[in-house]
């Protein structure tokens, strides 16, 4: 399937596959610890970064959107079908329920600190999730963050399907 036929996730998915996901292999390794690192200037002079940037079609004005994606995706080390607000919540949440509030209602580098250190809170070898629906969340953060409710107090609550996200889009600009 062409980009041009893929959301925003499955970009995000695929390019973290190529460019992060192989943590044994010392150029994926050294560009997930450059990103983790970096300020917005560093990210966005990877090129790497440029190509996610392309895949999405985003614009420059989204410069700050684009380095939230690469440094957040740069933390996680697996794929896999749980949510990151399932992985985090539940009956025996990692993250505290007032943490998670604070996290809900964040935005700006706030939103990028707290989801980093929602992160860091899983052991290195846990920092798994669905890497495609964690990387749309954050393209649509307004219209997910509603979702993940739902996702850290019921962890059960089963993952968003493509025909879910056109529906939660189509919510948004009617509102």
């Amino acid at each position: 399937m062409s980009d041009e036929r893929k959301g925003p996730g499955a970009i995000a998915l695929g390019w973290w596959k190529q460019h992060i996901s192989r943590r044994d292999e010392a150029g994926q390794r050294g560009l997930s610890a450059r990103l983790r690192r970096a300020d917005i200037i560093k990210i966005l002079c990877e090129p790497a970064v440029h190509e996610l940037y392309r895949d999405l079609r985003m614009k420059p004005s989204q410069s700050y959107d684009l380095a939230r994606l690469a440094t957040l995706l740069a933390e996680l080390r697996g794929n896999d079908r749980q949510t990151l607000a399932q992985v985090l919540g539940g009956e025996k949440p990692i993250l505290s329920r007032s943490r998670f509030e604070h996290l809900i209602r964040a935005k700006g580098d706030d939103l990028t600190d707290g989801l980093r250190n929602a992160i860091h809170m899983l052991k290195p070898e846990r920092r798994v999730c669905n890497v495609a629906v964690f990387a749309a969340d954050l393209m649509n953060w307004e219209a997910a963050r509603r979702r993940w409710c739902f996702e850290y107090f019921d962890p059960d609550t089963p993952a968003p399907t493509n025909d879910d996200r056109r529906l939660q889009d189509s919510e948004e600009t009617s509102e």
